[in-house]
């Protein structure tokens, strides 16, 4: 059961960097091991914004999709992601920002666990490190927009 957290402190807005994680179907042009991306639905409400969508993730030949049900909380600026359908038995992700004087604090951490026992096995040892990349590979982007 992979689990692990990184925080980031990022020189831009807390609603760019909000509105940036939220653009899924972009995922696959920066994130690491991101094949392809999918948003099946997108609805805005008042207080929050309900995406479901799916990722492609791995290296050819070995990817797999996964599903996702996405959560915008607009009142506390929070995203929570949880798993529909795919490999895992389990996901679950959350963002947080917190806006400072010149950057916003970006809080992620991500709890799953694969179907597969082997490759379960296999992430935990490496995920961490996977993660950071991905972390990278976000602040680099989201600090370029």
């Amino acid at each position: 059961m992979p689990k692990a957290s990184v925080t980031r402190f990022i020189e831009r807005d807390k609603k760019t960097l909000i509105n940036f994680v939220l653009d899924i179907e972009k995922y696959p042009e920066f994130i690491p091991f991101c094949i392809d991306s999918k948003v099946y639905e997108k609805r805005e409400f008042q207080n929050s914004v309900n995406i479901i969508a799916d990722l492609t993730i791995g290296k050819k030949p070995f990817t797999d999709t996964y599903k996702s049900d996405v959560k915008y909380n607009k009142k506390n600026d929070h995203i929570h992601v949880t798993n529909i359908d795919g490999p895992l038995n389990y996901l679950e992700n959350n963002w947080k920002f917190v806006e400072r004087d010149n950057f916003t604090e970006v809080h992620f951490d991500v709890d799953f666990e694969i179907k597969n026992k082997f490759l379960n096995i296999i992430m935990s040892k490496s995920f961490q490190y996977g993660l950071n990349k991905i972390a990278d590979a976000f602040q680099e982007r989201a600090e370029n927009l």
